[in-house]
């Protein structure tokens, strides 16, 4: 059988080894800045536990909208004019849809539905046109393509009720996205793609993925710069040292082992496929939100340091870093990288401290304290693990 010659091939990446984020990407992610501000003061305003379920939702699918743009830049150069005309566009979509996001629930939810739909299946239509004639990725796109029409169209039809049904409905844009791509988005007639033939560049995509939390990180600095500015006592001061300390440990779990995860998914061959579904797609929205989450913790320790905790501080100050630490370790866990036990460890101790701290009525100072001396822990930890044991490789991964 004859291979097929791809109609397009300007358009495609090379393959040789890690191909670098190029301005074009770097600027339509300038939007997600945006983006994840208005995420953290939509949660701000709403902390409670529809605003919770909401934000969870309502990053999800920006995720979505995100994630599935980075994976095209997996196989096309964005350096070439079509690709960077389609990445502009999508840019503005999802400008459109950052600056619905705070009424998605409201008056703005068929904008919000809307952007994300167009953006979905705009970019997924102009892929597959622009990779045709590639064996195995082009049937991707095809099966791809009708899951993303289904779940663009389910958006759609959440816009046009009232919550609580749009929640539910929305919700299910994200669970049928999830179950597509677990399932390798089977069509009848058509089968189903396997991770295996997706011919995935594992370096490019974790180093994209860096890139978003270094803008989800950013949000923290933001707020936490933002609010000194309005109360530079002595109170302030040790708040904001508390806060962008807090800030700089989980970046130090995040990122002081990236090279070593960029490198191992750069070498996975015909597993970074897998692997890349797992930790990106499913992964990375967990410790991205956890890092929203804290930054809204940040606020309310900037604001009132010495107040006693309620239930909705301790969630966010104690909450956030668990929720982080949470993903951190699934992450872990896949790549087969040791320090898995202390980052479950110490998410299990921070959903423990969140009863007692109100139960005892402590700061906000001291609860963001003590969440800092946990994170801290488990950054110990892995200087010490990798200072007994510099050549290990860590567990074997459950993928391999």
């Amino acid at each position: 059988m004859t291979e097929p010659v791809p109609a397009h091939p300007q358009l495609l990446r090379p393959r040789r080894g890690v191909e670098r984020t190029t301005s074009t990407e770097l600027f339509f992610d300038l939007v997600y800045v945006f983006t994840i501000t208005q995420l953290s003061h939509y949660l701000s305003g709403n902390l409670d536990w529809p605003g919770v379920g909401r934000t969870a939702v309502l990053l999800g699918m920006v995720w979505l909208v995100w994630i599935y743009t980075v994976w095209m830049g997996n196989w096309l150069r964005p350096d070439r004019a079509p690709v960077r005309a389609t990445l502009l566009v999508v840019t503005l979509g999802s400008l459109l849809l950052a600056a619905a996001l705070p009424t998605a629930f409201g008056g703005d939810g068929l904008l919000f539905a809307g952007a994300y739909a167009a953006v979905q299946i705009g970019r997924t239509v102009f892929a597959m046109w622009a990779i045709r004639g590639r064996r195995w990725v082009g049937d991707s796109f095809r099966q791809c393509l009708v899951w993303i029409i289904a779940t663009g169209l389910l958006a759609l039809v959440g816009a046009l009720v009232d919550t609580p049904a749009r929640e539910v409905i929305w919700i299910g844009v994200i669970a049928v996205d999830a179950l597509g791509l677990a399932t390798g988005f089977p069509v009848p007639g058509l089968g189903r793609s396997t991770p295996e033939r997706w011919e995935v560049e594992g370096g490019h995509l974790a180093e994209r993925c860096q890139a978003f939390v270094l803008i989800a990180l950013g949000e923290s600095i933001l707020v936490t710069g933002g609010t000194l500015t309005q109360r530079l006592d002595r109170a302030g001061i040790f708040a904001f040292l508390l806060a962008f300390a807090g800030s700089v440990a989980l970046w130090w779990v995040y990122f002081d082992r990236a090279d070593t995860v960029m490198r191992a998914l750069a070498e996975a061959g015909e597993r970074a496929g897998r692997l890349s579904r797992l930790v990106f797609n499913y992964l990375h929205p967990v410790m991205v939100g956890g890092i929203v989450v804290t930054a809204v913790g940040d606020e309310r320790l900037l604001h009132a340091p010495g107040h006693a905790v309620g239930w909705a501080d301790a969630l966010v100050v104690l909450g956030g870093p668990a929720l982080f630490l949470a993903g951190h370790a699934g992450y872990q866990l896949a790549l087969g990288h040791p320090g898995v036990a202390g980052r479950v460890t110490a998410t299990l101790l921070l959903l423990a401290l969140i009863p007692g701290a109100v139960t005892l009525g402590a700061p906000v100072a001291v609860t963001a304290g003590a969440a800092l001396l946990v994170t801290a822990a488990v950054i110990v930890a892995d200087l010490v693990s990798d200072r007994r044991v510099p050549q290990s490789r860590g567990p074997r991964s459950p993928l391999r």
